[in-house]
């Protein structure tokens, strides 16, 4: 332990849960480098001394995975392993009162919004002036972007604002800073995100100026890619679908979570939409941007939700034919006004909704993979494993879409762009050779 004290700290930090705690974690990176410490996103070497877990409370199996890394870190402290273990993010936002009895031996817990905190830990200085300076866990190719923070929407379901806030709006300047430095390191693709990104702006332009942000960032020379996650459906700003099409460095995708479409579903998830305002949206969406690949995500078992709910979703993935989807199951989260509900379907039957649900969209994405064979993509190519090339068009974000597989003898830099003519097709995939 003596020869321990003695050398320079290190740090390791683990990030769980959404892209928007990824790029806490990036911030918290950069500012720890610009101290002078030692810093690695998940390190494998175990050569650090101190752990940041980087938490997510999003749902139950989110906060059981949360729980179950603090307690592997804890356990390596008491091995003499580690020096400190300290804690953020939204389970510790959220519970840090019950955690604090329960996990003694973590040195100290942090919310999602007490980076200066963290950072006093270290005898660090939060320095204004790196606003925007970011050391990436992803690959340097391509970023996430947060251009906001929290959200003031009350659906039923969701415990975010509990943890996140209220929506506050980082400004177009801001942004448009922080996409530079990215492009500058390198970054070809920023995936935007937010809490709700069509909300952008009302809070600090009295207006929703997404559309007016996009035009300023697709402005910035060598960005080539520039990708709309978390779009809330209700009161959709159509311009924003306006400049996608005129701005060639827009990828046409859209992230929308829908959650679900029968209207007494969306009528108890307080989702402020209508099953025939989904339908017209859609429709206006594909309308604007012909080719436009549309992702979303539901919710099965949601309190009352019954057969009829659950046959009322699959026909409509049946008639919309959404490019992407993923699904959770409801999970039951105190504080929430779902909460007061019966939470009243077995998880079991959670789980065989959703699978049945996937089956349908696995048909569909299958059929529509069929449609692209002989077609060419321009691909970004994202890494090379077990000896084969894997990327991505436009049309599919990272990890959650799906991929390009590559089989070639030349060489491909990781983060260029190449030509694909597709020659199969499967499910969730593409395969294909270099024009």
């Amino acid at each position: 332990m003596q020869t321990k004290k003695l050398r320079k700290d290190k740090v390791n930090i683990i990030t769980l849960g959404c892209s928007k705690n990824m790029v806490d974690s990036e911030v918290l990176s950069g500012q720890l480098v610009a101290n002078g410490i030692k810093v690695k996103h998940e390190n494998t070497k175990l050569d650090h001394n101190i752990v940041v877990v980087n938490t997510c409370g999003f749902i139950d199996k989110a906060k059981e995975e949360s729980i179950n890394t603090i307690l592997e870190q804890v356990e390596l402290k008491r091995e003499g392993k580690l020096d400190k273990v300290y804690v953020t993010g939204c389970l510790s936002e959220r519970y840090r009162s019950d955690l604090l009895k329960e996990i003694p031996e973590v040195d100290a817990w942090f919310g999602t919004m007490e980076l200066p905190l963290i950072l006093k830990q270290f005898e660090a200085d939060y320095k204004q002036e790196l606003i925007g300076e970011r050391l990436l866990a992803t690959p340097k190719h391509y970023a996430y972007l947060k251009i906001s923070e929290g959200c003031n929407r009350t659906c039923a379901f969701c415990a975010i604002p509990l943890m996140r806030g209220q929506h506050v709006s980082k400004t177009i300047e801001e942004v448009v800073t922080e996409a530079k430095k990215l492009v500058s390191m390198g970054v070809k693709e920023i995936m935007l995100i937010a809490q709700e990104l069509t909300y952008y702006g009302l809070d600090i332009y009295k207006k929703r100026a997404l559309p007016d942000l996009l035009k300023h960032l697709s402005d910035i020379e060598g960005l080539h890619w520039i990708r709309l996650h978390y779009a809330y459906p209700t009161k959709f700003p159509l311009e924003i679908l306006d400049v996608m099409r005129e701005r060639d460095n827009i990828c046409n995708y859209l992230d929308m979570p829908l959650q679900h479409i029968s209207d007494n579903m969306l009528k108890a998830m307080k989702r402020q939409i209508t099953r025939n305002e989904i339908h017209e949206l859609i429709g206006n969406i594909r309308e604007r941007v012909p080719g436009i690949a549309i992702r979303s995500t539901l919710i099965t078992g949601f309190p009352g939700e019954t057969r009829e709910d659950v046959e009322d979703l699959k026909a409509f993935l049946e008639e919309v034919r959404l490019d992407r989807v993923g699904i959770f199951t409801y999970s039951h989260e105190e504080n929430t006004s779902a909460y007061e509900l019966e939470d009243n379907i077995p998880a079991e039957e959670k789980e065989a909704r959703a699978q049945e649900i996937m089956e349908v969209q696995q048909e569909i994405s299958f059929e529509k993979n069929q449609e692209k064979i002989g077609k060419e993509f321009k691909v970004l190519i994202d890494k090379k494993e077990a000896g084969r090339y894997l990327g991505r068009t436009e049309f599919d974000s990272v990890e959650v879409d799906n991929e390009v597989i590559i089989n070639t003898d030349t060489e491909l830099p990781i983060g260029d762009f190449v030509n694909v003519r597709i020659e199969k097709a499967y499910d969730y995939d593409l395969e294909g050779v270099v024009v």
